[in-house]
């Protein structure tokens, strides 16, 4: 029982040492990533639709 005690101790201590984003820099860093992932998102779109219109033509659908 004592290792598992002990596993938690560590583990709150190692908490205490990270260094948490404010809640400003947190909101930030979340757009960006929406923002990024709906980016590519769009980029993967045009060249599915693309690559589909080319491969329509070649079937001769």
């Amino acid at each position: 029982m004592s290792r598992i005690r002990r596993f938690f101790v560590e583990a709150y201590q190692e908490l205490k040492k990270v260094n948490w984003p404010t809640p400003e820099q947190a909101r930030n860093l979340t757009v960006l990533v929406l923002a990024v992932s709906f980016v590519v998102g769009l980029y993967i779109a045009f060249f599915d639709v693309i690559f589909g219109a080319i491969a329509t033509r070649i079937s001769g659908g």
